[in-house]
């Protein structure tokens, strides 16, 4: 019965061992599997996260934008691309992938041939997951990299500002840094708006950007560029500006000032002198602001278009006296002290004003503070508070205080759009949205005389070079010396002209500004009318019949801006 027991005993013991090793192994699979499954869970779950981070990655250290950030395109009123987003290979390698660090520096510099090769050394001998090597490549540079079979360097997909047009219109686009953020003009303006134009910094990824419409027309951007290239070449100019407004609107039609830079390599706008020297630039404007003191008087009541002016003694304050450049020593009707440039002429018509209104009248006209207009770069005029009366003389023809041409073009429009002061803009405007920010600074009747003032001097007095046959066009000259170690230089002019055209129905106003020009022969002069004036009849002939200004010889439309108590 013993052994038949044992017999019995012994399989029973087997078949519990091999299901218990059953159970562990398993017990072991569901284990592993367990295991597994969480593995990929946290992988997966940080593959998840990573896809949807877009706003920011963080490389060597600092945040940076996404790479796939893109800006909206810029276009000019006619829907002519002024900036666009292209996409561009950059360069980053992974250090601890790098196997041979001299023979891929060595094998690198025959590609980017500006590259330091310290530098690069001390870039590529690390322990470091990422690092830049050049951002922004050529297609071409790109596949000789990648001929070079460099293990440990990878290329990825940036989008770089490109601007077609260059440097035409430099001062009003700005530009970008490497990581696409505007750093200057209406593209740093851009990025400071509502989300609703741009994501976060400026940039988005998920959805398509509308592209922002400038008031800016190309055509006539591109031809005040040209033309004022041209005066500098030929009147051998330091510098040159120009701005042409709606005088309606307040829209800015063109907008150059030179020496400019181009936007694709913006390390050029750092370059001594290129600053926008129509909205940061202030300078003392000489003659044209003559038109201004007629206005301000014509408007009070205190002076009348047919008002004369005893201009044949100069005007003396203590021991110091002021005259007339092309002195006529005669008496002057209002409009001829306009017509010959009379400083005396327009020094009296000031004092009828009185000096407190004259300055109060300056406040009104927009000449205080900084200009308004989109663009970052903008700078504070340089005007008393109060005047003393040798101040008010002075600054009755444009000397002694500073504004911008931005602030000058401004008031000009007022002067001839039946006195409604309306503020710049580089963006679209209609005429009723014009109207309801503006502010009344004289009455129509006054613009209508300043119209005529204007005119009268483009026919007959230092306009006539400004004025091509057909266009109306009126101005006034600017000649203003330039102050040199505290003293007024009669070698060194700021040559201003600003204008408006068609007189009889006044769409635009322009201002063109030539600093330091040189006579071009013994037989020309170097004021104003000789270079600014020339300019600005250029850029008119050429302009006007593209902004639907076409030529219109018919007299009566001259005839009929004459004063009735005139005629």
């Amino acid at each position: 019965m013993t052994d038949l027991s044992q017999k019995m005993a012994q399989p029973i013991s087997i078949d519990g061992a091999r299901k218990s090793r059953g159970h562990m192994t398993l017990t072991r699979i569901r284990l592993s599997l367990l295991i597994a499954m969480l593995l990929f869970s946290v992988v997966a779950g940080r593959l998840v996260f990573l896809a949807n981070v877009d706003s920011a990655q963080a490389v060597e250290g600092e945040v940076r934008p996404a790479l796939a950030a893109t800006r909206p395109a810029v276009l000019d009123r006619h829907g002519t691309p002024l900036a666009i987003d292209i996409e561009v290979p950059s360069l980053f390698a992974e250090p601890r992938q790098i196997i041979d660090v001299d023979e891929a520096v060595e094998a690198l510099s025959t590609v980017l041939t500006d590259i330091d090769r310290k530098w690069l050394r001390d870039r590529l001998d690390g322990d470091e997951g990422f690092v830049w090597i050049k951002r922004e490549l050529t297609p071409q540079q790109k596949e000789r990299i990648l001929k070079l079979g460099i293990p440990g360097l990878y290329f990825d997909s940036e989008s770089r500002r490109y601007y077609p047009g260059e440097n035409v219109a430099a001062h009003i686009l700005g530009a970008v840094n490497v990581d696409n953020v505007g750093i200057a003009g209406i593209e740093r303006y851009l990025d400071k708006q509502d989300v609703a134009l741009l994501q976060d910094l400026g940039f988005a990824r998920d959805r398509d950007l509308q592209p922002v419409s400038l008031s800016i027309d190309l055509r006539a951007q591109y031809i005040m560029h040209r033309e004022l290239m041209g005066a500098l070449e030929r009147y051998k100019a330091i510098a040159a500006a120009g701005v042409l407004m709606d005088v309606n609107t307040g829209e800015i039609i063109a907008l150059v000032s030179l020496p400019d830079f181009d936007p694709n390599i913006p390390a050029g706008a750092l370059e001594e002198g290129r600053i926008n020297r129509i909205t940061a630039g202030k300078f003392e404007l000489g003659s044209t602001m003559k038109m201004i003191t007629a206005s301000a008087a014509l408007d009070s009541g205190l002076v009348q278009i047919t008002d004369e002016f005893d201009a044949r003694k100069p005007v003396w304050f203590g021991r110091h006296s002021i005259g007339d450049f092309h002195a006529k020593k005669r008496i002057l009707t209002l409009p001829e002290v306009i017509k010959y440039s009379s400083n005396i002429g327009t020094i009296k018509m000031m004092q009828k004003l009185g000096k407190d209104r004259f300055r109060a009248f300056l406040s009104d006209i927009g000449f205080d503070g900084r200009p308004v207009i989109e663009l970052p770069e903008k700078t504070q005029s340089r005007i008393a508070d109060k005047f003393s009366e040798v101040a008010a003389a002075t600054a009755s023809f444009g000397h002694g205080f500073s504004v911008t041409p931005l602030q000058l073009v401004t008031a000009y429009a007022a002067l001839v759009n039946g006195g409604d002061l309306i503020e710049p803009t580089l963006l679209p405007r209609d005429r009723i949205a014009a109207l309801a920010m503006s502010k009344k600074v004289i009455s129509e009747r006054t613009s209508d005389r300043a119209r005529y003032l204007l005119r009268l001097n483009s026919l007959e007095g230092s306009g006539r070079k400004a004025s091509p046959e057909g266009f109306r066009v009126g101005g006034k000259t600017g000649t203003a010396e330039k102050v040199v170690d505290g003293r007024y230089s009669d070698d060194k002019l700021l040559n201003v002209f600003a204008s408006a055209f068609p007189m009889d129905n006044p769409k635009y106003a322009m201002v063109i500004m030539v600093d330091e020009p040189v006579r071009e022969n013994e037989q020309s002069g170097h004021t104003a009318a000789w270079n600014a004036g020339v300019v600005t009849g250029k850029i008119i002939e050429r302009v006007a019949p593209m902004l639907g200004v076409v030529p219109n010889l018919d007299p009566e439309l001259d005839a009929r801006l004459v004063p009735a108590e005139l005629r």
